[in-house]
């Protein structure tokens, strides 16, 4: 670690961030491989007096934390039981006001699908000084890690990222019109979904025969990747036992298989 924090400080010319006490640092901590984090979310981990992790976080970028680090689980999971958003947004004022430097650190990118911008405003509204490290979101880390390019000349000209958590409800996107653009769909949170989101792509034009695939758990020692049609997606993941956290990719990219060594 301390080789990480002596080349993030030649690059900044001599000097880290500062990160105060009584501070919040929003981080990133990609999808699972401690490869896959930042500098500035390593150096995040090792000034840190208190760690407020979801439970996506791996275990080996936890370990990167320094010694004496208070490590707070906060986890919110699909259909288990969870933390709630309010407890966790008055848990990191509260640890603010304390005076500790505290880290909320949330698996891939904490303003895409992550409550971030929720929790940022929170923190504004309560006056504690805040500071958002990016991370490598997981939607677009599974492609790689899979071997499907996000974009290819000639196969499409736009991503889009979608949740499908409450696919079918207030709030949930507009699958018919998603269908219509024909470009590939990166869809977070969706597993549960995916009869009702597969039946609501097709229904709003999509063909049955569309190219897809789910990605679960990348990033990590457990990834694995399953490849069908729109139409089979559901029943193939079913059949193969795949669970989330999972990434489903529907369009012509999921056809692609670039896996290198």
């Amino acid at each position: 670690m301390t080789s990480i924090l002596q080349h993030l400080a030649h690059l900044q010319g001599g000097h880290l961030p500062e990160f105060t006490p009584g501070s919040v640092w929003l981080a990133g901590a990609g999808p699972g491989d401690p490869a896959h984090l930042t500098l500035g979310v390593a150096t995040a981990l090792h000034l840190a007096d208190v760690i407020v992790h979801d439970a996506l976080v791996d275990d080996r970028v936890l370990a990167l934390a320094a010694p004496g680090a208070v490590l707070e689980f906060a986890g919110k999971r699909g259909g288990k039981p969870s933390a709630q958003q309010a407890d966790i947004t008055s848990r990191l004022i509260e640890l603010a006001r304390q005076g500790r430097r505290v880290l909320r650190l949330k698996g891939g990118d904490p303003f895409i699908f992550g409550r971030g911008g929720e929790e940022v405003a929170a923190l504004i509204a309560a006056g504690i000084p805040f500071r958002v490290l990016p991370g490598l979101t997981s939607g677009l880390a599974a492609l790689a890690l899979s071997g499907m390019p996000g974009t290819m000349r000639g196969v499409n000209q736009a991503l889009v990222l979608a949740t499908g958590h409450g696919a079918d409800g207030e709030g949930a996107p507009d699958w018919a019109a998603l269908a219509r653009l024909d470009q590939p769909i990166l869809i977070y949170m969706g597993m549960k979904n995916l009869p009702i989101i597969a039946a609501a792509l097709m229904e709003g034009g999509m063909q049955a025969d569309k190219p897809a695939a789910a990605i679960a758990w990348a990033g990590t020692d457990k990834q694995r990747r399953i490849t069908a049609t729109l139409a089979t997606l559901a029943d193939t993941a079913a059949q193969a036992g795949l669970e989330a956290p999972a990434i489903l990719v529907i369009g012509d990219i999921a056809a692609t298989d670039f896996r290198g060594l």
